[in-house]
């Protein structure tokens, strides 16, 4: 499998998203260069700090969503849910001695891409909202700009 190529069509729009997604493209590549070279060892570290990764990008994400009330925060949760327990059986498999890295870059790839496309696509506009609305409260005159003037006096 090729390198997993980034486009336009897999921006959200939430550029702290977006940086954290294309981080997990990164580490998919990495993982496809370490297996062209056959190295273990990188192909080792690579799995470790994609799952890391993966689950605090999944922690942030969710706490977007459910700030934003999202109604579909608990079926997405469970996506990642399923997703995380694949690569971990993966993982113990890798750790057990067999090579995975073909079939996880696969799944990586192709779960990814999907994911992005059609779940995460799904949340944009209420986490959009979510953040338009509490820029607005701490802008002057907000609700949050106000509470910290009355708790730590004024900022002018």
């Amino acid at each position: 499998m090729a390198y997993l190529k980034w486009s336009s069509e897999l921006d959200t729009g939430i550029d702290v998203i977006d940086g954290q997604h294309r981080r997990i493209v990164d580490y998919v590549n990495q993982l496809h260069d370490a297996r062209e070279r056959n190295d273990k060892d990188a192909i080792a570290d690579v799995i470790e700090s994609t799952v890391e990764y993966t689950l605090s990008h999944f922690g942030f994400e969710e706490s977007l969503m459910e700030d934003a009330g999202y109604a579909l925060s608990k079926p997405h949760k469970r996506v990642h849910e399923l997703f995380v327990k694949r690569v971990a059986d993966l993982q113990m498999r890798f750790r057990a001695g067999e090579d995975i890295s073909g079939e996880l870059h696969g799944l990586l790839s192709r779960w990814l891409v999907n994911h992005i496309r059609n779940d995460d696509h799904d949340y944009v506009e209420s986490v959009k909202r979510n953040m338009q609305r509490l820029t607005r409260e701490t802008h002057e005159g907000g609700w949050l700009s106000r509470s910290i003037g009355r708790f730590f006096g004024s900022h002018r």
